[in-house]
Formats: structure tokens, C-alpha cells, sequence
């Protein structure tokens, strides 16, 4: 008798209590018999790239990174991706031949997401909270979507101008038939289809927002942060009129699929483990 042998994958966060990577994971190596021990790792920005060279060092598979790693994960890689180049963030590591590889997942699993709950961006006005990692990561797919308007909001305007600008000399084609401005926090004038938290506000049960935006009649409000209790901004836009509001367990899944096929080789059924999830 033949036993199939151990791989071992893990994520790297901070904080990482709370991940559900690991459920996901193991549950998807159960769909191909694979045997894998998938860890959580707490990490913080001085020890970070040792915990990285150390866990494949030891012969790790794979990382996925999270809030607060994934641009210092982009550092790291020695070879990256078209879709981590251009959100300048990795949310999956790999070693091939003794070189770091990077990509970015994060965006076809919010994506994919979108299109299951019934909110295909394409022709919809966007407006995205946040320009940090997480709001790289997905900002390409969301345009490859063709919205009819992306907005890109943030504590600091400038870095959401810079964003903005950035995609103007990056993401062309994509950008033809799309609006796309940027600001601070207040630049929510108008009404919006789509409403993104892409900030990690959601993990200290706070919302991004004073001021919550004016939802069209059929609109989404959507947090990437996830927990068996919907986070402030969720609730902020359940009061203000939004018709559906979901967390980012569908996107966690999601991105976690799209991990473990460049990982293992295999594309996992994603409906079962989030049924299962929630």
C-alpha cells in the first residue's frame, strides 16, 4: 500500500487567528486525495521574509500572504507574474528551481465572486475603498470586467491618485471604455451599482466611512474582510439602502482555488467548500 506523500502549505498573516485558508485548503486536497498540512503562520515586518525563506527552505509547497504582507511579498519574488507586476502586490508564493515566484490571485477570486452573486461589473458604476495591497491585487480584473466607472477612494487621496494614474498608462485597453477618477474618503458623490471595501478596517469591527454612498436600487455592498458577523461597513450599508451585502468568503475561496491549482495542478469545486464555510 502507497501512501501519497505529505505536502505542506501555509499562510502568512498578521493577524491570521481568524484565516479559514486552512479549512479551504485541506478540504480541496480531500476533492484529489492529496495529503496536506496547511499552517497559519503570525508574522510582522521585521521577521516576515525569514519566515518566508525559512518555510521553503524546510521544503514548504506553497504560501498564500494576506493583510499586511502581500507588497513586501512582491519584493520578495524573484520572478512575478503579469497579474502581480501590475497590482505590485503577491498574495501566492512558490519556489520552482530554487527561484520565488509571485502571483496575484486575489482579483479573478473577487471577480468570480461578483459574477456569482448576480453582480457582473461590466457597464456598472464601481466605486473602490482603499489603494493598499488588497485594492491592487483587484483592481485589473475589475477593469477587465468594463465597468462603465471605477472610483478609487483612500485615507490619502494621493496614493488613490497614483493608483488612478498608474492604471492610465498601465491597464490601457482595459481603461477605453471605463471612467476612472480617485480621492479621499468623502469623494463618494453620486450613486453607485458596486460598493468595494478593500481595507482591512473590517478586522478591528470598524467601517472606512463616515459617510456612507447613495446605492442604486439593485446594488451590492461588498467587504473583502470576512467573519460569521457582518463587519461595520456592512451594516453601515445595509442601513443605507443596499439591496445585497456580502463578505469576502466567496473571494477567499475563490483566490484559494486559483492558489492551489497553480500549487498542485489541480482546479478544485469551489460550491461545496463554501457551503460547507458557511
Amino acid at each position: 500500500m502507497t501512501t501519497n506523500p505529505l505536502i505542506r502549505c501555509a499562510v502568512v498573516g498578521n493577524p491570521i487567528a481568524h484565516s479559514r485558508s486552512p479549512e479551504i485548503h485541506h478540504a480541496f486536497a480531500k476533492q484529489f486525495d492529496l495529503t496536506l498540512h496547511y499552517d497559519r503562520i503570525l508574522a510582522d515586518r521585521n521577521d516576515f521574509s525569514d519566515h518566508v525563506r525559512g518555510f521553503f527552505a524546510q521544503g514548504g509547497k506553497g504560501l498564500n500572504i494576506t493583510v499586511p504582507f502581500k507588497e513586501l511579498a512582491f519584493s520578495m519574488a524573484q520572478v512575478r507574474s503579469p497579474r502581480a507586476e501590475l497590482a505590485g502586490a503577491v498574495n501566492t508564493l512558490w519556489m520552482d528551481n530554487q527561484v520565488l515566484h509571485g502571483c496575484n490571485t486575489d482579483g479573478v477570486g473577487l471577480l468570480n465572486d461578483l459574477i456569482r452573486l448576480g453582480f457582473n461589473p461590466k457597464d456598472k458604476r464601481v466605486l473602490l475603498i482603499g489603494a493598499g495591497g488588497a485594492a491592487r491585487g483587484v483592481v485589473l480584473p475589475l477593469l477587465s470586467a468594463q465597468p462603465s466607472h471605477l472610483r478609487i477612494i483612500n485615507r490619502t487621496a494621493q496614493k488613490a491618485l497614483d493608483l488612478v494614474n498608474e492604471l492610465a498608462t498601465q491597464a490601457d485597453p482595459l481603461t477605453a471604455n471605463t471612467q476612472i477618477d480617485g480621492g479621499d474618503l468623502s469623494s463618494i458623490e453620486g450613486t453607485w451599482d458596486i460598493v468595494i471595501n478593500a481595507t482591512s478596517s473590517g478586522l478591528h469591527q470598524q467601517s472606512p466611512l463616515q459617510t456612507v454612498p447613495l446605492f442604486n436600487e439593485n446594488a451590492l455592498a461588498y467587504d473583502m474582510v470576512y467573519g460569521n458577523q457582518p463587519t461595520a461597513f456592512l451594516q453601515q450599508c445595509h442601513h443605507a439602502g443596499a439591496k445585497q451585502c456580502a463578505d469576502g468568503l466567496g473571494m477567499l475561496v475563490g483566490q484559494a482555488a486559483a492558489s492551489f491549482f497553480i500549487w498542485h495542478g489541480h482546479k478544485p469545486e469551489l460550491d461545496p467548500v463554501l457551503a460547507t464555510l458557511r
